[in-house]
């Protein structure tokens, strides 16, 4: 049983999708928080095939959840299962180590609901425990981006997937997640779709997402993946000489070693960027040009 209707029998205008893999008690502690949101959104939680408790302790403390186990590690296709899932017209992604602030959702839905341009909100984050602004958040809110003044916020073409909410229809008509990135830097590519299909990105600064980051996470492994997939959103979606600067600069970035892995698994596993490349329209390309490193 899952809720995804109010007692009336109205849809609420905002839900929320999370995936999760082995980390059941972070799942644990955001779900004691979303489930009390005075907004009640109804919550799908797609697990990527745990090897711990996470289905087990999530069915007994959360009825009301609509857990979905997909038997195996679908990366960020998990998160487009959970959006397809839910009925609401607003979509709000977490993972399963951070929470939307009570009122948040409210004001997401009375954001898409006053501009129906809007495509996309990304919150701001706070980092848990220090309550400090997530890195993210700062750069957002200093967005060098000119667009339309009558919309709120900050024109931005990035976020963190796990504080930003989508218009459901916008989300899907662009494909969603690309699923083939797998995991790791996928938030840019989707903000790039939904602004060549005519959608707003806004960040929202009084939309507030706590996050409490789960461990340590910059491993050598993560990093050539986050390589890799800087390289394949550079040759999905920029002009050719562009993306070439750029995959250079990306590689320089990183140690030697991690660098040749990232650079053989985007050659090796990448042909589907040359056969599904759409580079973005020249104005969109433009203001990528003002956020470039």
């Amino acid at each position: 049983m899952h809720r995804s209707v109010a007692p009336d029998g109205a849809v609420p205008a905002v839900g929320i999708a999370i995936m999760t893999r082995d980390r059941a008690g972070d799942l644990v502690h955001a779900l004691d928080r979303l489930v009390g949101l005075p907004e009640a959104p109804p919550i799908v939680v797609v697990d990527n095939g745990s090897g711990d408790d996470t289905v087990e302790r999530v069915r007994a403390r959360f009825p009301t959840v609509d857990l979905v186990p997909a038997g195996r590690n679908l990366g960020i296709e998990a998160r487009n299962r959970a959006a397809r899932r839910l009925p609401t017209p607003v979509v709000a992604f977490n993972d399963d180590d951070s929470w939307w602030e009570p009122g948040a959702l409210a004001a997401v839905a009375a954001a898409f609901a006053a501009h129906p341009r809007l495509g996309a909100v990304a919150a701001r984050v706070v980092v848990e425990p220090t309550g400090e602004d997530d890195p993210v958040t700062t750069a957002m809110a200093a967005s060098p981006l000119g667009g339309d003044p009558t919309l709120p916020g900050a024109p931005v073409l990035g976020f963190l997937a796990c504080a930003v909410a989508v218009r459901r229809e916008a989300f899907l008509a662009v494909g969603g997640f690309e699923r083939r990135l797998h995991f790791a830097g996928e938030e840019q590519l989707l903000a790039i779709d939904l602004r060549a299909a005519g959608w707003e990105v806004r960040h929202l600064p009084e939309v507030v997402v706590h996050h409490r980051p789960a461990g340590v996470r910059r491993t050598r492994w993560r990093a050539r993946r986050d390589t890799r997939n800087r390289l394949w959103c550079l040759w999905l979606r920029r002009p050719a000489g562009r993306a070439a600067r750029l995959s250079v600069a990306a590689l320089r970035a990183v140690p030697a070693g991690v660098a040749l892995g990232a650079l053989a698994d985007a050659v090796g596993r990448g042909g589907w960027v040359l056969r599904t490349r759409r580079p973005a329209p020249a104005w969109l390309e433009r203001q990528l040009e003002l956020i470039d490193p």
